[in-house]
């Protein structure tokens, strides 16, 4: 996999937030604020959760790719909204190569 899904998404992202409303699913968003995009995020993070518990059980990850998928679009536009990419997550990411996660944890804790 390479990076190019991800570019290609947040140019889009970035076009669309200046589209008209009527015509686009993510200006429509925008226009409705950051509060109609928390929601978003917060509905497919619970849709995200009880799908990877359905996959568990039924060893079908059908649906926790599709709704993974929603989560990032809206949490890409959530970022998109507040001025951020996912360069900006990618590069924390990165920054925690070589840190362990229980040392983070605990960095987080002080």
């Amino acid at each position: 996999m390479t990076d190019q899904i991800l570019r290609q998404l947040m140019d889009v992202l970035e076009t669309r937030k200046q589209a008209s409303a009527d015509e686009s699913y993510v200006a429509s968003l925008h226009s409705k604020g950051l509060n109609k995009i928390l929601e978003k995020v917060g509905e497919e993070s619970v849709e995200t959760i009880l799908a990877a518990r359905d996959a568990e059980l039924s060893g079908n990850n059908e649906k926790l790719i599709y709704e993974t998928a929603d989560l990032w679009f809206h949490s890409l536009v959530m970022l998109s909204h507040l001025g951020e990419s996912a360069d900006s997550v990618l590069a924390e990411l990165e920054q925690r190569f070589d840190l362990s996660g229980l040392e983070e944890k605990a960095n987080r804790d002080k």
